[in-house]
């Protein structure tokens, strides 16, 4: 998909991309992918901007929201289920300034958010992005 043609995807359009990466993710980590789900919203609040420490809502292209992995318990109960928000409109903001094409856009940001589902350090994800590849 490239930034040249048409009008801007659509919230289907990212989904569909979010679950191709998700189906890229290699094992031991695809293993433990069942339960997160994947959500799209235009910009991030205001409160979630405040949460994160950032200011303007064009900074944020996804979020990961749940405990990781390395931090679960059988005694943790009632919490939602683990999931990715990806930021739609900041997600084609950075497609259209860098050109990157907006699959490779959306799997570093779904592979970056699954790491912090894992508890893996910028280099160990970093490490699992290419490995989508």
């Amino acid at each position: 998909m490239t930034s040249h043609f048409g009008s801007a995807p659509g919230q289907a359009v990212f989904e569909a991309l979010a679950h191709a990466a998700f189906a890229r993710i290699p094992s031991p980590f695809a293993e433990h992918l069942d339960g997160i789900t994947v959500h799209v919203e235009e910009f991030a609040d205001a409160e979630t901007l405040h949460a994160v420490g950032l200011d303007h809502p064009m900074e944020l292209t996804g979020l990961y929201h749940g405990r990781p992995m390395s931090e679960d318990s059988i005694w943790a109960s009632g919490e939602f289920r683990p999931r990715i928000t990806l930021y739609r409109q900041p997600l084609l903001a950075e497609w259209h300034e860098t050109g990157v094409k907006l699959e490779d856009l959306v799997t570093h940001v779904v592979v970056h958010e699954v790491g912090h589902h894992f508890g893996l350090s910028d280099e160990q994800m970093h490490a699992l992005e290419e490995s989508t590849r």
